[in-house]
């Protein structure tokens, strides 16, 4: 039977696992950061008017340039994010996972560098490498906060060609400063040019401002954004960034045509018609993951701080034995590749009840977080595997 390797593959992909959580049937999943609630009944429905619609027109090509979505979506993150785009400023793709894709194939390749700081969104690598782009791990902090001096040096010694900051940061929550990513541009230009992307797939989740309004008089600076998270919709798989319009114009060079497809803009610009309503979930969940950071550490976790619709937690002896004592209680929680930590998704309250119950009873069976309990969970010995899209 031929494997993998026995097929003439670039030698970069052998030995490599494709990206995937596990997709378990257990009562209560919280470890893909999904939005748990669906979307409303009258957004359902406008969103089988706008398909219905569409449909019929899919004798033909839909709009290449996405032209009435791109309105849109530079209206809300005008509304939202604190500075003022056009629709020359913003791009969509099929999920931000595509539009991280498109610029590594336009600023990335072969002998080209891209660096992240890791643990960080594992794509950002995987991309990397399926576009020939290398791929350089930077440091982080023990809180797992990125070292703003050692990051600078990091840039200054290797030139990459695209600096990527995850910010909230997956799998750990934490959010990135202005000040650190002025500095890390400023490191970038000096040492390249090279671009900036900051990936804020969890922006609206947030207790600090968007880095959207850093864009202005930085044409090398990209922030990415996501439909899946804040607006519920992780099966549209709609993702967008905001930059320059000379990067917009740029993107386009490699973007396949004909890429969005008429139902996914149909689908998109219903979204966004309901984008208060859905954004009330948002501060749900924002609540829940507060609840969720209090209490996991009265039980006597360690949590990091959270920015994001998820928490990291531990300290595990084996991470993985504490994933599969939650899943033994009916809760599917992310073993992030992070040694002594795993993540649970913000859930409904239910759910996030049926998560705190079990990790009180896995704390005391495991003896969570005794002295000696977590060796090596020093950040940055191995990258978290995690997911925006």
């Amino acid at each position: 039977m031929t494997r993998i390797d026995d097929l003439p593959i670039r030698a970069e992909l052998r030995g490599q696992s494709p990206y995937g959580a596990p997709q378990l049937d257990v009562p209560v999943l919280l470890n893909t950061n999904e939005n748990p609630y669906p979307l409303p009944e009258e957004l359902v429905a406008r969103i089988a008017e706008r398909v219905a619609e569409a449909a019929r027109h899919l004798n033909r090509y839909p709009d290449r340039d996405a032209v009435e979505l791109r309105t849109g979506l530079a209206a809300y993150l005008s509304r939202t994010a604190g500075h003022t785009v056009g629709i020359e400023q913003v791009w969509a793709a099929n999920g931000s996972n595509e539009v991280i894709q498109q610029l590594l194939q336009t600023f990335g390749g072969p002998g080209r560098t891209a660096i992240g700081f890791e643990p960080s969104y594992s794509m950002h690598a995987l991309i990397s490498r399926g576009t020939g782009t290398g791929w350089l791990s930077g440091p982080r902090n023990a809180d797992f906060t990125i070292d703003g001096a050692a990051a600078t040096r990091e840039i200054a010694a290797h030139r990459p060609d695209v600096v990527f900051i995850c910010s909230p940061n997956n799998p750990t929550g934490t959010a990135v400063a202005a000040e650190t990513v002025l500095a890390l541009y400023e490191a970038a230009q000096a040492a390249g040019p090279s671009m900036v992307v900051v990936d804020e797939a969890y922006g609206e989740f947030s207790h600090r401002p968007s880095l959207l309004p850093l864009i202005e008089g930085r044409p090398h600076l990209v922030v990415t954004r996501t439909m899946s998270k804040a607006f519920g919709a992780a099966g549209l798989r709609l993702g967008y960034l905001a930059a320059d319009p000379a990067v917009v114009d740029a993107v386009q060079l490699v973007r396949l045509p004909y890429h969005l497809s008429s139902v996914t803009q149909a689908t998109a610009l219903a979204a966004l018609e309901h984008t208060e309503t859905l954004l009330g979930y948002v501060q749900q969940l924002k609540s829940e993951r507060d609840r969720l950071v209090a209490e996991l550490g009265a039980t006597g976790y360690d949590v990091t701080e959270s920015d994001a619709n998820f928490v990291q937690f531990g300290r595990f002896a084996d991470s993985h034995a504490g994933w599969q004592a939650i899943l033994d209680r009916g809760v599917l929680v992310r073993d992030n590749g992070v040694p002594g930590w795993l993540r649970v998704s913000a859930g409904t309250p239910a759910e996030n009840d049926a998560f705190l119950d079990a990790a009180r009873t896995v704390f005391k069976e495991l003896h969570v977080n005794e002295p000696g309990t977590a060796p090596g969970t020093e950040p940055g010995i191995e990258p978290g595997i995690e997911e925006s899209a």
